[in-house]
């Protein structure tokens, strides 16, 4: 780990962040890698939607239809959880009670044998676990603002993106060399049987240990922030909440037309981020003949390739602002994804070469969303406005999951669903576009 990967703050009024401070806040992405790079692309969806558990087309569209149905309930409670984190002042708390459901939901998977009888077992743990991930996501993300200063705060968020990305890297690594890797009725160092789907639930085990141990520091290290006196007034009932929610948006839409722009901009191509993440282990399996252990090399590479690539921009972002960075790395994705689709028949050399170079771009554009929309938040806000950057992600969400399974049924054929998940992408980098990088931070105030 480099000094310039964990930046300290600049020699002036600014406070100085420990550095403890930013390395314990990224293990959290370190930490849930686990169920990002493991449960849901690269080994636990891949499963699912293998021909043990029935028509590999069906189950690819089925998982896509659950996918949404999360989507939906995160877009309504995320927002009014993250305001009511903010007004108790309880931020480590409830990202400690998320995170725990979502290692719960990791642990369920461990007992789903491959047959057809548990592909719904495994379908409810990955939706149930994608929609508690998303809200502890919201207090992780809300507390960007404690470990960063406004110098530095493109570097730390690249810095915690990238954890993500080596900690999967790691991890799969780890799971590959004992569990997977090999063929026939025993694979991996331990030679694991898989007969009953065993090679892949010791997979999902060891995911689940990782996931909560190493979340444990960011709950010792960083601090509960202090709640402004207007915002610790707000306390509410949960319904009452949303009545805060409603009026927090008109002021934004008034005040900060910008900022709502981008949230909807952003809500649109992070949907097409997740589709890529989350079916693109699918698609290299059915699509593209990949194994389940080729899958997992190919998945390692990936995190290599967008670790390095998030990491090596956090300081452009803080130097020329993470717009351009966003829009260069749409534009990077949509061509790689169109040449995906056309040039599928030329089987696993071409995911092999231009999923590679896809990935080179989704870690810059989800660091460089998070700090355009910290740069603006009013403090004391924080949980709140990513709360509304979860719910407006979450609103579009379903548009990923629903387009790449309309996509399979329109062509019959999975890789149709790479074209689903391409126009998801153009038109959030069409509604990006006229959005003007934002100088003056946004105001909300309290209701009336």
């Amino acid at each position: 780990m480099s000094a310039a990967a964990v930046p300290d703050a600049p020699a002036n009024a600014l406070p100085v962040i420990p550095r403890s401070q930013i390395v314990s806040w990224a293990l959290w992405d370190w930490a849930y890698s686990a169920f990002n790079a493991v449960a849901t692309t690269f080994v636990f969806t891949r499963y699912l939607t293998s021909s043990s558990f029935g028509d590999p087309n069906h189950n690819s569209a089925l998982l896509g239809w659950f996918l949404g149905v999360s989507a939906a309930l995160i877009a309504l409670i995320a927002p009014v959880a993250g305001q009511r984190t903010d007004a108790s002042g309880r931020r480590k708390l409830w990202l400690a009670i998320n995170s725990g459901v979502v290692g719960l939901c990791l642990l369920a998977t461990v007992f789903v044998k491959d047959t057809p009888a548990y592909l719904w077992l495994g379908l409810l743990a990955i939706s149930i676990g994608t929609i508690f991930y998303e809200f502890a996501s919201v207090s992780y993300n809300a507390m960007l603002r404690q470990v960063s200063t406004p110098a530095t705060v493109g570097k730390v968020s690249a810095f915690g993106w990238s954890m993500g990305y080596f900690g999967g890297i790691v991890l799969m690594i780890i799971v590959y060399v004992l569990f997977i890797v090999g063929s026939g009725s025993h694979v991996g160092l331990l030679h694991v049987p898989t007969a009953g789907g065993w090679y892949v639930r010791l997979t999902m085990l060891v995911a689940t240990a990782w996931a909560v141990g190493f979340s444990i520091p960011i709950l010792i290290a960083v601090k509960e922030p202090k709640v402004p006196t207007e915002i610790a007034a707000e306390r509410t009932s949960f319904l009452g909440s949303y009545r805060v929610l409603f009026h927090s948006l008109s002021t934004l839409w008034r005040e900060s037309r910008n900022t709502v722009w981008f949230l909807l901009a952003s809500a649109i191509f992070r949907d097409g981020l997740t589709g890529v993440f989350t079916f693109g282990g699918i698609l290299a399996g059915v699509t593209f003949g990949f194994s389940t252990s080729e899958v997992l090399v190919f998945g390692i590479a990936a995190n290599v390739t967008a670790g390095i690539a998030t990491v090596s921009v956090g300081a452009l972002d803080d130097r020329i602002g993470p717009k351009p960075l966003i829009v260069t790395s749409l534009a990077g994705m949509i061509v790689c994804a169109l040449v995906l689709f056309f040039l599928h028949g030329d089987g696993k050399t071409v995911f092999w070469i231009f999923g590679l170079i896809l990935s080179l771009f989704v870690g810059p554009a989800q660091s460089a969303s998070r700090t355009f929309l910290s740069r603006v938040i009013p403090d004391g806000r924080e949980g709140e406005v990513f709360g509304l950057y979860a719910t407006t992600g979450r609103a579009a969400t379903f548009l990923a999951p629903v387009l790449f399974s309309l996509f399979i049924t329109i062509g019959g054929k999975q890789v149709w669903g790479i074209l689903g998940i391409t126009i998801v992408l153009v038109v959030g980098l069409a509604v990006l576009i006229p959005v003007k990088p934002v100088v003056e931070k946004a105001v909300i105030r309290k209701g009336a």
